[in-house]
């Protein structure tokens, strides 16, 4: 399958604490965490394009390449998504987040795999710690954690149905792309990520890199 790459890196890094756009953090090989991201993708012949949605001020700090496309972010997140996805030409579409860099090989060749079957799918984990509803400070009930799923990223779509669930909800509030595409009644299957895929977000995330 062919599929573009929305990377979304245009956050302000506020719980990182570093004053800074965070996915511009250089690690200690003095590569980004930002092309840290996008290598996974640059190294997968099945890729197309990867748009980059980011600040038009760091724009300068990408290094140039034919299969990287710039695309200035938005006020939310859902606004930097709707302008990445403007640009996506291919049949699918894998939406990542900037600030995961540790995307394992393995796990996106499943969700490649499992989107071609299924037209929407979420990379994450089961939870591992127990899950309790809590009001106002005091615990109402317990959840079966085994029926708890962590959504990560990349999610994956048919480029057609994701860009369809933009223009018909675009003034919904949602966290992740595919709880948009949930809100329309489509059928989001998962894939159990095996590997650290963390995103890093706040201060201690940042220490050893």
């Amino acid at each position: 399958m062919k599929y573009d790459a929305v990377i979304v890196a245009s956050g302000k890094g506020v719980r990182a604490n570093l004053g800074y756009n965070k996915a511009f953090y250089v690690m200690k090989d003095g590569s980004s965490v930002l092309m840290h991201t996008v290598s996974v993708f640059k190294c997968d012949a099945d890729c197309e394009r990867i748009i980059i949605v980011t600040n038009k001020e760091y724009m300068d700090r990408i290094p140039e390449d034919e299969k990287i496309i710039l695309v200035e972010g938005g006020q939310e997140r859902k606004d930097s998504v709707r302008n990445g996805l403007n640009k996506v030409e291919s049949e699918y579409v894998l939406i990542h987040d900037g600030a995961r860099p540790f995307l394992h090989p393995e796990a996106l060749e499943e969700v490649k795999e499992k989107v071609t079957e299924a037209g929407a799918v979420v990379l994450g984990h089961m939870a591992f710690d127990t899950v309790k509803i809590v009001n106002d400070g005091i615990v109402e009930k317990t959840i079966d954690r085994n029926t708890v799923f962590m959504a990560e990223t990349p999610q994956a779509f048919k480029s057609e149905l994701i860009k369809y669930a933009y223009a018909r909800c675009a003034d919904i509030i949602f966290t992740d792309d595919a709880s948009l595409a949930e809100s329309l009644g489509i059928k989001v299957h998962i894939v159990i990520d095996r590997f650290d895929n963390h995103k890093l977000t706040s201060e201690e995330d940042f220490r050893d890199l």
